[in-house]
Formats: C-alpha cells, structure tokens, sequence
C-alpha cells in the first residue's frame, strides 16, 4: 500500500455492488479499498483489527442497518469518516445520516468523479454535499415544513417502506429480524405517527414521497 493513501472500508451485504465500487475506486492514484465487510458485525470486526480513513456503507443490510452502523462508528471510531452510499434517493435517509455524524450520502447510481470527490472530502475532514441535498438543508434551516415521514424513528422507516413494498408483517420480521409481534407494534406507531389508518394509505404516501 503506498504511503499516504486513504485506506477504504466497504460495507455492503452484496459481495457485486462490492466489487463495482472497488472497481471504481482502484484506479485512482492514492485510495486504496484496504478492506470489505458484509454486515455491522464484520465492519466493526474488521475496524478493530486495522485503521481506516473512510468508511462507504450501505444502508441496508441484515441485522444492524447501516444508520444504526454509522451510530456505533460515531461512538467507537470518532475520527473515521463515513460515506452513506445507497440505492435510496437522498430524499429519505440523507438528513437522517447527516443528524448521526455522516460525512456524506450518496446513491450508487453516482458517477465515479463524484465517488471519488466524495472520498477524497470525507478523507480530509469535510463532508460531502449534493446541491439537491444542499437547498433541502438549506429549506430545512429556514423553516420549510418536514414530510410526516420525519417524525419516525429508523426502524419504523424501514418498516414503512416494506409495508408500502407490499410485504407481509411477517415476511417484514424475518428481513428485520424482529418478531411478528414487534413488527405489529411498529406499524401501530407508524399509522398514530402519520395520521393514517391502513395499509393503502401508507403505500400511497410513500408513492407520493419517493420512499419507494
């Protein structure tokens, strides 16, 4: 590894999109992906093990999702700089990954000179801002009305998302790894916390706000 170069950690439970990213990133003079992780576990695994300037995580994977990663990141590795990097638009996880200590939020479908820019940002201590996301922070800051999606905490974000995708509540508990009784609960909230009383209403809503 040559001296100097910001060393990457990857954390995506999809060993391609992995290797896509990796593909993208080995190019450039001074990155290197030093090492890779499929879930919450081996990323903190593998962060006591070796020293890494950034950290790109996925949002979604099995167990612990990658906002609840980027919590314990913040607490054990303060100085390590983490990269959200998802199929999810900005629209629904950037302020949320913003509010926990993210050095930025990208989706995958970014180009590599924006990938690289991103990286390069975060390495040096800055954080990495889209101009859409920009003028909504900017929205936010001067008062502009949050979507009732806010107001849930991540976990019943997650579970709207699989309800208006038209999951069961207990194929939902076996992607969250929850129980049947606690995914019930979650949509109980979910309906008191937006104001809604079925299942269409939430799918709807998620149409209408691009959660889906």
């Amino acid at each position: 590894m040559p001296a100097n170069s910001i060393r990457i950690l990857l954390v995506d439970d999809h060993a391609i999109a992995r290797n896509g990213v990796r593909l993208m990133l080995s190019a450039e003079e001074g990155m290197v992906v030093a090492g890779e992780a499929g879930n919450a576990q081996e990323a903190m695994h593998r962060l006591r093990e070796q020293e890494f300037d950034v950290a790109l995580v996925d949002i979604t994977m099995p167990g612990k999702n990658g906002l609840e990663l980027l919590k314990s990141l913040r607490a054990e590795k303060p100085k390590l700089a983490v990269l959200m990097l998802s199929t999810y638009s900005e629209e629904i996880y950037a302020v949320r990954a913003l509010k926990l200590g993210a050095s930025g939020y990208l989706t995958k479908d970014v180009p590599t000179t924006t990938l690289v820019a991103a990286v390069r940002k975060a390495a040096a201590g800055g954080k990495y801002v889209s101009p859409a996301l920009m003028e909504k922070l900017a929205g936010l800051i001067g008062g502009a009305a949050m979507p009732n999606h806010e107001s849930l905490s991540n976990r019943e974000l997650e579970v709207l998302k699989l309800i208006a995708a038209g999951e069961s509540l207990v194929r939902i508990a076996e992607v969250l790894h929850l129980s049947p009784n606690t995914v019930t609960t979650y949509r109980a909230r979910i309906l008191e916390k937006m104001g809604m009383g079925s299942n269409a209403e939430l799918t709807r809503y998620a149409l209408e706000n691009g959660l889906i």
